[in-house]
């Protein structure tokens, strides 16, 4: 567990533009939603689950991802979703550097994907 969360900063503190400030707002996001949550480190990302794969988020070029693995199930009003719509089970948001981050939507989001688990 320690191993994994000490794999997790430094990933996060080694990204030293826009993108590594994102990861680390994101990751605290997903705690304050499910206090239960747990990090893991798989496919060189931080996975979070609990009973099951929830999200992972990851920084590539020029964009940021929160990848929802059941995101397909997930009712997104507020339409933050906005890549991986042609498959058949994840959804994910691709946030750049001027993407304005909606607090609140993206916690009703991962609290959904939490609950589909937890069904």
């Amino acid at each position: 567990m320690e191993a994994t969360k000490k794999l997790i900063d430094q990933q996060i503190s080694g990204i030293k533009d826009w993108r590594g400030g994102l990861l680390a707002k994101l990751r605290t996001l997903i705690h304050q939603t499910d206090a239960e949550i747990k990090e893991e480190w798989k496919w060189e990302v931080p996975v979070f689950t609990h009973n099951g794969l929830v999200c992972a988020i990851s920084a590539f070029k020029d964009h940021v991802k929160i990848n929802f693995f059941k995101g397909a199930l997930l009712n997104d009003p507020n339409k933050l979703i906005n890549s991986g719509l042609t498959s058949k089970t994840h959804r994910s948001i691709d946030f750049s550097q001027s993407h304005k981050l909606n607090d609140a939507a993206l916690k009703e989001l991962i609290k959904e994907a939490v609950n589909l688990n937890l069904k």
